[in-house]
């Protein structure tokens, strides 16, 4: 492939492996519900949703470690404990199981009776896990299946519903609901409705396949391999804001005329029946099935590949199969279900994952001290802890009290001061022991 090339064709592969299930879903949701201040919305969803992935990328090749090895500045059995939780999240538990059902919601539950629906849920998940594990096995392939081929005709039918919904609008912007009621509302809400993509979870381990991939065309030098991270970071980000905006435009517009719906899912089917009639639904069917796909294959393979790492006597492919199989399983709980359970586990996992890639930033201005990192995270998990429990609906007294007082906590965004005490004390305690 000729240099100039080089980063375009990884750029493709990291959008393709980050836009999937969430993706579609989410921004035509919050374009629905925050009617006029979609922008700031749409703003906040911007900075968890696609700003932080991509720094999230540029931390695991500035670092030159993998999220493991990354995490374990904090301690070797932390950084163990916590590699293992970010892989089942994004991997076999929720994220990969969750780009089944999405593609089946959208692109077939529509053309099934009632009657049919739960057979054709285990048959569409059968069918999607098999075709994702064989893509899957082939890693050294990935960019490109991904980047030459998929990814294209992804694009390439997304513009097709982008471009009918931009020129031709199906109504006005509405007034927002609750959640999203002032302009400071609405984009501290985006900020949070980005948690749900899990693409900032994800970096940390795409940003290894990034690694490996650029290493492929011959980069060696860790600033050939960082410049080369950021190039194809920044194409992939650039894409990805484009889509997250315009698909929220087009939520903001639909609501006159098919009205707030309950998630992204019957917004996108409606929208595209609405502009194609009964070819609406084939569109959206390669638009969702081919967004899924991909970043069921990235997740598969660097999940796998983490496992093979961790337990080298199960090699790359029986952890492939093991994840596809634990996949197709939890998908046969469908959609609903899987999002519920996924959402208090991401209250808890994202602000440790933000916390650990501003560190990873911010390592020589305090000399990589690990009293730093284990204070900073320490103060991050409590707070990170109890939005998780609270979310799931445990009501734990007085403490509740005590936690909706503190600073942000109306935007669940307490933790941002117990990071900051922690990286204080942190400091504190390393020049004290000096």
């Amino acid at each position: 492939m000729k240099k100039s090339n080089e980063f375009v064709a990884i750029g493709l592969m990291l959008f393709a492996l980050f836009f999937g299930a969430g993706n579609l879903i989410f921004p035509v949701s919050i374009g629905q519900n925050a009617g006029v201040n979609v922008v700031w919305a749409t703003l906040g969803f911007l900075i968890t949703g696609v700003g932080l992935p991509f720094v999230g990328v540029l931390a695991t090749c500035y670092s030159g470690l993998d999220l493991e090895a990354l995490a374990s500045r904090v301690s070797p059995w932390y950084g163990l404990l916590f590699a293992i939780a970010l892989n089942l999240t994004i991997g076999p538990f929720f994220a990969i199981p969750r780009t089944a059902t999405v593609s089946y919601e959208i692109a077939v539950a529509p053309l099934l009776s009632s009657a049919s629906q739960t057979i054709g849920l285990y048959a569409f998940a059968f069918a999607f896990f098999a075709l994702s594990w064989w893509l899957a096995i082939t890693p050294g392939k990935m960019v490109d299946r991904i980047g030459k081929i998929i990814t294209p005709l992804l694009l390439f039918f997304l513009a097709i519903l982008i471009g009918a919904g931009i020129f031709n609008p199906m109504g006005s912007w509405q007034a927002p609901t609750a959640l999203y009621a002032t302009p400071v509302t609405a984009l501290v809400q985006g900020v949070l409705d980005g948690y749900n993509t899990m693409d900032a979870l994800a970096s940390l381990v795409f940003g290894v396949v990034v690694v490996q991939s650029v290493k492929m065309f011959g980069k060696t030098s860790h600033e050939e391999v960082t410049l080369s991270c950021f190039r194809a970071g920044l194409l992939s980000t650039v894409i990805m804001a484009i889509i997250y905006g315009s698909l929220s435009y087009l939520g903001a517009n639909s609501v006159t005329t098919i009205g707030i719906q309950e998630n992204g899912a019957p917004v996108l089917v409606k929208m595209a029946m609405h502009y194609f009639g009964s070819t609406g639904s084939v569109v959206l069917g390669f638009i969702v099935i081919l967004a899924c796909l991909t970043t069921s294959v990235g997740l598969i393979a660097s999940c796998a590949a983490y496992f093979h790492l961790l337990v080298p006597r199960i090699n790359h492919v029986l952890w492939a199969t093991i994840f596809s199989c634990i996949s197709f399983g939890v998908a046969l709980f469908g959609l609903t279900t899987i999002i519920s359970a996924a959402i208090p586990v991401l209250m808890l996992l994202y602000p440790m994952t933000i916390a650990l890639i501003t560190l990873a930033f911010a390592d020589r201005y305090f000399g990589g001290s690990r009293a730093v990192y284990a204070s900073t995270m320490a103060f991050t998990f409590i707070p990170s802890l109890y939005t998780g429990l609270n979310t799931a609906g445990i009501s734990m007294g007085c403490i509740d009290t005590l936690m909706s007082i503190l600073p942000l906590a109306q935007y669940n965004l307490a933790w941002i001061s117990f990071s900051i005490i922690g990286f204080i004390l942190g400091i504190l305690i390393k020049k004290i022991s000096r």
